[in-house]
């Protein structure tokens, strides 16, 4: 259930890891800060941080574990990467919360905002799959779904969006129209920022299913 360590490599790939999910937990920051509607996923998180009065980051973290318990309990292959993931992704989020205003009244620069965000996602996600040190809980637990359902990549993650949307607006999380761009759009980020940094997917037929099935 575990990938190995590469050890003579580990401190390099620590490094551009720490450097993708950085660029991750800062654009959805931005996205939160611009007010047009954030990530299925954000859209829960700063409900539940409204709810339970902590920072979005730190839940983060804890739904990261949460989804991740989930993920072990189905038997899906997890690395130390898995765990970078949640322990960083929430405090550069926070950080950056802390240093970037919020926008209001501003629609230009709140698109702009929206999609600088969407393409810092892409290019964040290619340098951090590129290492293959283990997928983040929320894509273990889209590989568990498709696994112990049978259905695609495209189902089993579009599924858990629309569950975790659905129930994030319902807590009162912000949902806009920037939920439906990002939707759209950061397929095509993640595939360009694969592209740019010449990222070789180490499951082709999963990653082949990502954007093709």
């Amino acid at each position: 259930m575990f990938k190995p360590v590469r050890w003579n490599t580990f401190l390099r790939n620590f490094f551009r890891i720490e450097l993708g999910l950085g660029l991750f937990g800062v654009a959805i920051a931005m996205m939160i800060r611009a007010n047009l509607g954030t990530s299925a996923w954000a859209v829960l998180e700063v409900a539940l941080s409204k709810i339970f009065n902590i920072t979005p980051g730190t839940t983060m973290v804890l739904v990261g574990f949460v989804v991740l318990a989930v993920a072990l309990a189905a038997r899906e292959q997890i690395g130390w990467g898995t765990l970078a993931n949640i322990l960083s992704i929430g405090p550069w989020e926070d950080l950056a919360l802390g240093i970037i205003p919020p926008i209001d009244g501003n629609l230009p620069l709140q698109v702009a905002m929206l999609l600088l965000a969407i393409g810092m996602m892409g290019l964040g996600s290619a340098i951090y799959i590129g290492v293959d040190a283990g997928a983040g809980p929320r894509d273990t637990l889209m590989l568990a779904i498709k696994r112990r359902a049978g259905w695609s990549i495209r189902a089993a993650r579009g599924s858990i969006e629309v569950t975790v949307v659905t129930i994030g607006w319902l807590l009162g999380g912000p949902v806009g129209i920037g939920t439906l761009v990002f939707a759209l759009l950061i397929g095509p980020a993640v595939q360009t920022g694969f592209k740019l940094l010449k990222v070789e997917s180490h499951k082709p037929n999963e990653a082949q299913a990502v954007f093709e099935d």
